[in-house]
């Protein structure tokens, strides 16, 4: 069981990135939340340039440790909060952020601070080249709905030991999230 007094620890964040001059729906940052087994309504405050989060997550009657998740990460550039959409299942809080200012160019990094920390990292499953992003499919999220496990897992079988893979969220529909 987790100490109250112990320090919350960070939850893995994952992310991939899309940009557009011309259409700003293309504009978007998938970013993935890896907080498992979490416990009630985390707390998620989504600004303009920061994101802060807090959630308690276990299941010590299923042999799942208690432990608290928690990260304040201030953004490279400005996000339109107000139209972010949200997906939560029992592994993880997938949000598309939709990005202010259209451009053809990717930021340089997620984070304002040069250094990413290590627990911020590329979504390789969802990320796309910036020259090839023309032909890219925004990735379909309506799958999600109602998920009630561990869907999108059938390709993990056989993979013993492999566990916090994170990324790999299967077939999710993100289209529909990307267009309000």
């Amino acid at each position: 069981m987790a100490d109250s007094s112990s320090k919350p620890t960070h939850p893995e964040i994952t992310y991939a990135e899309r940009s557009s001059a011309t259409e700003p729906e293309k504009n978007i940052i998938y970013f993935t939340i890896n907080a498992p087994n979490i416990d009630g309504e985390p707390k998620l405050e989504i600004k303009p340039t920061e994101i802060s989060f807090f959630a308690k997550a276990g299941d010590p009657s299923k042999g799942v440790p208690s432990k608290e998740f928690a990260f304040d990460l201030q953004l490279y550039d400005e996000i339109i909060p107000e139209e972010t959409k949200k997906v939560v299942n029992e592994r993880a809080i997938l949000l598309i952020l939709r990005k202010k200012t259209a451009k053809a160019e990717y930021w340089p990094r997620l984070t304002k601070e040069k250094p990413n920390r290590n627990w911020v990292k590329t979504d390789f499953s969802k990320w796309v080249d910036e020259d090839e992003q023309e032909g890219a499919e925004i990735e379909d999220m309506s799958g999600m709905g109602g998920m009630g496990g561990m869907g999108g897992m059938e390709g993990m079988g056989g993979m013993g030991g492999m566990g916090g893979m994170g990324g790999g969220m299967g077939g999710m529909d993100f289209v529909s999230l990307s267009h309000p």
